[in-house]
């Protein structure tokens, strides 16, 4: 992987977004319709993209708007539409176009008050609330963000009526129809000026954060983290969460400390990635480089992206945690932290998450579901409480109520931040010094993920592969176990394949925006031995996509 040599240091001045020139662009610009890069690409985390080329503006929101009321007409959804925005330039912007369409399609839209900004999770947690009171009238929601992509994107996402990100067979058709749209240059949309919107009597204002935050109790020990008075300290990366951070410390008598509380639509604050972008990632080193330099100051400390859905940890013992050390020390402790909850909820995972937290789960005695990549396969299982813990490598989990029912079923970045502050406070040991606990039972896994070149047609071929089409017995030096097209846990198609040994495994999964696979792989061996997994994976690749 290229890294820049801006990678960790602040972002020279001239690389900086012009927020102003973004949203005239937003405004000004109308994609090429004959250019398909240009259209409607609306997947489980909606559409994203940028105005300067021309993949994001003013007509793409309208469209993917007007195709969200038709969505809800069509299945009868008549509640509130719970809406939020991160603090990207754009997001401002887009929320307004996209209310002045709730407005005249008179759908009741109701929008964070005093202007605020709003996490994915919280947004999550309304509509759960809403619907659990009873009513016939189901809510669901629509967040604007493009979670952690560079200052210049936007990005704009649908949340189901169960609080989750909707499945392909919702996604492919809002699609469908906001490019129907765009194709007739956006003719039959409806839309009325913004003041008109924010004087609709279908728009009303709600203090979403009053009602989070309030809740977090029954999800987190706050009274002991309170107790504790543990130092700890929190980076917003000047998301969503910064709004939130405070009125956390003011309900429950904690003092964390915001070491990044300024909101900036530039991000100048945050550190250049490896690429030499800005990118509000919570699992980079380099995005996060000013807090784990601050690592001796706290007993933990946590970030989250823009929207706040993801989570970074650091600690003392091992500076900017691994997502996935994360997620093991997480499901051991909950498991023996949460008597309340079912002993038959299942812990959930993405297929290509380490193999520790089969261990875990096994050692513990409980059931793991693994699931091909992508959160929404999990919301059912939390909403209806058959899943009490659901992680995935990229820094995104949620998971049950103290009592055992649902909190979120979308990813909750700030829950996973107050967890750590729990563990660290009822065990009084550093996170990874927990992570180390669980290496010297199980072995210290090596995990990576490269990007390996591909052709359309070779990602085409990767994506519909059998079991059939891999015809090794052994890789690196083991023999094959099983080689998997469909996710154990529920028979869902992974869109590529995945081989297990008995110390390690690899899954490769075609990209759907470059010209790239995605190799995952892990080895509990050694460093080496995965090196050999990772050579030995992309010839068994190659392979099996020449034989299909």
């Amino acid at each position: 992987m290229f890294v820049s040599p801006l990678a960790g240091k602040p972002a020279p001045v001239e690389s900086l977004i012009d927020p102003a020139r973004l949203e005239r662009e937003y405004y000004d610009r109308r994609p090429d319709v004959d250019d398909t890069e240009q259209l409607v690409s609306f997947g489980t985390s909606g559409h994203r993209g940028a105005p300067l080329r021309s993949t994001f503006t003013e007509s793409h929101v309208m469209a993917v708007a007007q195709a969200v009321c038709d969505y809800r007409r069509s299945k009868g959804i008549d509640g509130p539409l719970y809406m939020g925005r991160d603090t990207h330039a754009l997001s401002g912007p887009a929320q307004r176009t996209a209310l002045e369409v709730l407005a005249a399609n008179g759908v009741p839209a109701v929008l964070q008050c005093d202007d605020g900004f709003t996490p994915t999770p919280v947004i999550s947690h309304a509509i759960l609330a809403h619907n659990r009171s009873g009513t016939d009238h189901l809510a669901d929601g629509i967040v604007v963000t493009p979670s952690h992509n560079p200052p210049g994107d936007g990005g704009i996402k649908y949340t189901l009526p169960n609080g989750g990100s909707p499945d392909t067979g919702v996604t492919k058709w809002i699609e469908e129809r906001a490019n129907e749209y765009l194709l007739r240059d956006n003719a039959g949309i409806r839309r009325v000026p913004f003041a008109a919107a924010r004087r609709a009597t279908s728009t009303r204002e709600e203090d979403f954060a009053r009602a989070y935050v309030d809740d977090l109790r029954t999800a987190i020990d706050m009274d002991a983290i309170r107790g504790a008075r543990l130092s700890l300290g929190a980076d917003p990366l000047g998301g969503a969460s910064a709004d939130y951070w405070p009125r956390i410390n003011a309900r429950y008598g904690l003092a964390i400390d915001v070491v990044n509380p300024a909101v900036d639509p530039t991000f100048a604050s945050v550190a250049v990635d490896h690429d030499g972008q800005i990118r509000m990632d919570c699992s980079s080193p380099y995005a996060m480089a000013r807090l784990v330099g601050l690592k001796e100051r706290y007993r933990v400390a946590f970030a989250n992206d823009p929207d706040a859905d993801q989570y970074g940890i650091v600690t003392p013992s091992a500076g900017l945690m691994n997502p996935n050390h994360y997620l093991a020390v997480a499901v051991r402790y909950l498991l023996t932290h949460r008597p309340d909850w079912p002993e038959q909820a299942v812990v959930g995972k993405t297929l290509v998450s380490s193999g520790m937290i089969d261990r875990v789960v096994q050692r513990l005695g409980r059931t793991l579901w693994e699931v091909p990549v992508g959160f929404k396969w999990f919301a059912p299982g939390l909403f209806d409480g058959s899943c009490c813990f659901v992680g995935e490598e990229s820094a995104g989990a949620s998971f049950l109520r103290r009592d055992g029912t649902v909190w979120t079923t979308d990813k909750d970045g700030l829950l996973l931040a107050l967890l750590a502050a729990e563990i660290t406070a009822r065990t009084g040991t550093d996170l990874g010094e927990h992570y180390r606990e669980l290496t010297s039972e199980f072995g210290a896994p090596h995990y990576t993920r490269v990007d390996a070149p591909a052709t359309h047609e070779q990602k085409t071929r990767l994506q519909k592969l059998s079991a059939t089409d891999v015809q090794e017995s052994v890789l690196a030096g083991e023999p094959i176990d099983a080689v998997l097209t469909r996710a154990p846990g529920n028979n869902a198609p992974i869109g590529g394949l995945k081989v297990v040994t008995k110390c390690g495994w690899f899954a490769a999964r075609p990209s759907g925006t470059e010209d790239v696979y995605k190799l995952y792989a892990e080895s509990f061996k050694s460093r080496a031995h995965l090196e050999s997994i990772v050579g030995e994976a992309a010839r068994i690749v190659a392979g099996a996509v020449d034989r299909k």
